[in-house]
């Protein structure tokens, strides 16, 4: 009996992985950011469980999921237009956010506090939130295609 529910999970972490991996597949660079604030908000929601069920390894190795997405995903995914100082500027501020976010994420660890994680969260959050509203998919099309003035250029890539 535990051996076929031990494989039909197994089956479905594997299932779940492909709907993953052709999710990324065909996804635009938007929504892989988009996909990166998800990702670091459910390892924050795990290691908040496991903080609260006292599973100090599970604990630790969500909140390491997160700093790796923060660091290895989101960090990377933004580049200043080099001709831009505005555009410079906000880049400098969101990595000066994602390094306060990864220190917060460090204390939650060490001191096994949950307020330290919700702050991370809340942050991730608001950025996220902001990032999901200037999807170019969803801008109205005398938006998307309007000349008013020169935006602040960065680029998310993949």
């Amino acid at each position: 009996m535990y051996e076929r529910n031990a494989m039909a999970r197994s089956g479905a972490n594997v299932y779940a992985r492909v709907g993953l991996e052709s999710g990324v597949m065909s996804a635009s660079p938007h929504q892989l950011v988009s996909m990166l604030f998800n990702g670091v908000k459910a390892a924050i929601t795990m290691a908040r469980h496991h903080m609260a069920h006292n599973e100090i390894a599970a604990k630790g190795k969500a909140i390491s999921k997160a700093i790796n997405i923060i660091d290895n995903g989101l960090k990377i995914s933004f580049e200043a237009d080099a001709s831009n100082p505005v555009g410079e500027a906000l880049v400098a501020n969101l990595m000066a956010l994602f390094d306060y976010t990864v220190k917060c994420l460090l204390r939650a660890n060490l001191r096994n506090d949950p307020a330290l994680l919700d702050e991370a969260e809340r942050l991730l959050e608001s950025i996220g939130s902001a990032w999901r509203e200037i999807d170019p998919n969803n801008m109205p099309q005398a938006q998307a295609s309007g000349n008013d003035a020169a935006p602040v250029r960065f680029s998310a890539g993949a």
